[in-house]
């Protein structure tokens, strides 16, 4: 149903902005546990999606990074504009914004990206949050599902968060925006992160590559694996506890790649779960766990990585307790609690 509404929101959003300069969203990819098939609580199950943009005509994207390799990289989108001289000799109807002169653009022509959702010479997330809520209140009440459910948006700056409810059922969609790498399955994304963070500033994300890696696993693995129970059953008691179920997911993601997957299926999911804590027990006393995507040669190649990825050094997501003896005990104490769970 999530797929289907995404569908039918980006179609319309095509026909409405056809002759405007705004970005162009694509098709959504449903990330995140809830596609990946390892959502640790049905009851407030989030359905993450992402949007891509692309440039309307007579722009381009430039991504420009912001910070060295880190666990997650910054950039910033640049948007640039483009001579369109050469539509305008073939016929179509739109005027250079290099070429024409000024008056004459704003007398017959709408404003280019630049003056509407951008902050100096940056796509600006907060200014196309703001964009896309005030759509999908039009858009909505031509949608059937309009018809049956009701739809309210929740606050946020760096996403679009969409509840639907009917009856005693509920349920929450995500829409966070990203801006491809090249043609490859990396994006940089709106996903919301730390206070104070600015509007142009943009998160690299890797979680369409990481559900493309599960789709991946779901079609090699046999019918009956469990790999996605073993991930299931730690994140949900990870409650009260200090680990991200990112931290988990890495962990599994690893195994996967490691561990043949004839060896989970049900009979084998004590001791995958061994693996699972054993592996995570090694990291911390290591202070080491590496992150999956970055540096991984055993990484699928039919996933697509910008070229620079699979050679470079992975960042180690444990880091911080390399250099922080209080953080670093404090996640002892953490994992005990875990395996007493």
């Amino acid at each position: 149903m999530v797929t289907d509404l995404m569908d039918k929101l980006t179609h319309i959003f095509g026909q409405g902005l056809s002759n405007s300069f705004y970005p162009v969203p694509q098709q959504a990819i449903g990330v995140g546990s809830a596609f990946e098939g390892w959502s640790p609580r049905a009851e407030d199950v989030v359905y993450h999606v992402l949007v891509p943009l692309s440039p309307p005509p007579g722009h381009a994207f430039r991504l420009e990074l912001d910070t060295a390799w880190m666990p997650q990289r910054n950039f910033c989108v640049r948007v640039e504009l483009l001579c369109t001289c050469t539509r305008e000799q073939l016929g179509k109807n739109t005027l250079c914004f290099l070429h024409h002169p000024e008056e004459e653009l704003k007398r017959k022509q709408n404003p280019s990206l630049l003056h509407t959702l951008c902050t100096g010479s940056y796509l600006d997330v907060e200014k196309i949050v703001l964009w896309f809520y005030g759509f999908v209140r039009v858009a909505w009440f031509l949608l059937p599902q309009s018809s049956r459910w009701c739809l309210s948006l929740k606050p946020s700056s760096r996403s679009c968060k969409l509840q639907l409810s009917k009856d005693k059922e509920s349920f929450m969609v995500e829409m966070i925006f990203g801006v491809q790498q090249g043609d490859s399955d990396i994006f940089v994304s709106s996903q919301p992160t730390e206070v104070g963070i600015p509007s142009t500033t943009w998160l690299e994300t890797y979680a369409v590559a990481e559900a493309k890696f599960f789709r991946h696993i779901s079609r090699q693995a046999p019918r009956d694996s469990w790999h996605c129970r073993c991930l299931q059953l730690l994140t949900r008691n990870l409650m009260g506890v200090g680990f991200s179920s990112y931290t988990l997911k890495t962990v599994v993601m690893h195994l996967l790649n490691t561990v043949p997957l004839t060896q989970w299926r049900r009979r084998d999911f004590s001791q995958r779960l061994v693996d699972i804590l054993q592996y995570l027990l090694c990291s911390l006393e290591t202070k080491q766990l590496n992150h999956f995507l970055i540096g991984n040669k055993k990484f699928p190649e039919e996933i697509s990585l910008p070229s620079d990825f699979r050679a470079a050094e992975p960042p180690n997501l444990f880091q911080h307790l390399a250099s922080n003896p209080d953080a670093y005990m404090k996640a002892r104490h953490e994992y005990l609690h875990l395996l007493q769970r």
